[in-house]
């Protein structure tokens, strides 16, 4: 037990993705202190019921009702326990659950974002492993953190290591943080010719040299969209000015972010690329559990060394990251309209339509196009990413023609 606290009744939002999956693999080294309340996924249907034999939970969302109906009908046939409910408002079902203490906030994009809310609302333990939250929401999703007196703690591998270089009083975080360093890996493009960047593959851009990752993400490290996110993340996540700010190239992945502070003294977190580390940490925190992950081991471990992302011809490789502090500095929900259209820009690129040079493209033309209002409800973040959407799915329209 936790100091003394009952286990933890955790909701997995996205459990048969890279990172639902490392969380299970945590909580199954630790069942004396956590328990699997309710899983969710969108189609990977023998996958949840997998993992629905292994945990047993109380439910299992799938975003289908087809397949919904299916994982019903084997999980009866297998005499499990687990309730079995369809759609995005059983995913908000879930997260506010009053029996769920921990939400695990997994789905990728906007889908996700109405059941970190929910869960936000509800006054859960959020581990944060979807950017789109902080990136659509914003300043309203943190309203609703504070509002609901929620704990909101990050899994981005990156946002952890900044989190856990920080003291554990955020109070004191304005008048200690001079500035946040968010490290980048360069992606599997770090020295490949921006010239030839027309005819990368997706199968080449998927092709990560460090992190095993879904395809969207892998696309993203490629391009640097999401370290661009990441920027954005980071300037909701700990308070800072986008001026504080800071990315530097590390291509071993070692250390994955650091703080300096106003005496100059500057703290990193080191560890091998597994996001069990990050996942173990939110699930525990403040305290410390094995994670399974490998230890490093400093006497084989090569030189670290690092890169300006103004050096060389990293403004030409990267320009999508330039555009974070770009719409930090615009309206209210420029974040949400950057984030949208990147999403339809790498369907479009996955699929055939554009090429990976026309990805920045896209993003540009979008934001151009489109003068926000803020928002101030789920529906606004909701509308204001349909009307990205449209109008990003138009600019790949006139780059197809």
């Amino acid at each position: 037990m936790f100091m003394g606290i009952q286990k933890r009744r955790i909701t997995i939002l996205g459990s048969t993705g890279s990172i639902g999956v490392s969380t299970l693999e945590v909580i199954s080294r630790h069942a004396d202190r956590f328990d699997v309340f309710a899983l969710s996924a969108a189609t990977q249907l023998d996958k949840l019921l997998q993992q629905c034999v292994q945990f047993k939970p109380a439910f299992a969302v799938m975003t289908s009702e087809s397949h919904a109906r299916e994982l019903e009908y084997q999980c009866g046939t297998l005499g499990l326990p687990t309730r079995v409910l369809s759609g995005h408002e059983a995913l908000v079902t879930i997260a506010e659950h009053e029996q769920v203490d921990t939400v695990m906030a997994a789905i990728v994009g906007a889908a996700g974002l109405a059941s970190c809310l929910a869960a936000a609302r509800a006054g859960k333990r959020l581990l944060l492993a979807n950017k789109e939250a902080l990136v659509v929401g914003g300043d309203y999703f943190l309203q609703v953190v504070a509002q609901g007196h929620a704990k909101l703690l990050p899994i981005d591998s990156e946002h952890s290591a900044v989190f856990q270089s920080l003291p554990l009083d955020a109070a004191l975080w304005p008048q200690q943080v001079q500035k946040i360093i968010l490290t980048a890996s360069g992606g599997p493009f770090r020295r490949r010719d921006p010239a030839s960047f027309a005819t990368i593959t997706p199968t080449e851009a998927c092709a990560h040299p460090n992190w095993v990752m879904g395809r969207k993400i892998s696309v993203d490290s490629a391009t640097m969209m999401n370290k661009a996110l990441e920027v954005i993340e980071a300037k909701y996540l700990f308070g800072v000015q986008p001026s504080q700010i800071e990315v530097v190239i590390h291509p071993q992945s070692v250390i994955h972010s650091m703080v300096q502070f106003t005496d100059h003294s500057v703290m990193a977190q080191l560890g091998t690329p597994d996001m069990k580390v990050p996942i173990a940490y939110g699930l525990s925190w403040p305290e410390r559990i094995t994670s399974g992950a490998g230890a490093l081991d400093f006497n084989a471990m090569g030189d670290l060394s690092f890169e300006s992302l103004q050096s060389q011809d990293h403004p030409l490789r990267y320009p999508g990251l330039r555009l974070a502090w770009d719409v930090l500095n615009a309206p209210t929900g420029s974040t949400a309209i950057l984030n949208a259209a990147n999403e339809v820009a790498v369907a479009a690129f996955l699929s055939g339509k554009i090429r990976f040079d026309h990805i920045h493209a896209v993003n540009l033309e979008t934001l151009a196009s489109i003068s926000p209002q803020s928002p101030h409800c789920l529906e606004d973040l909701l509308g204001l990413d349909v009307l990205a959407r449209l109008a990003a799915e138009q600019v790949v329209y006139d780059i197809m023609r």
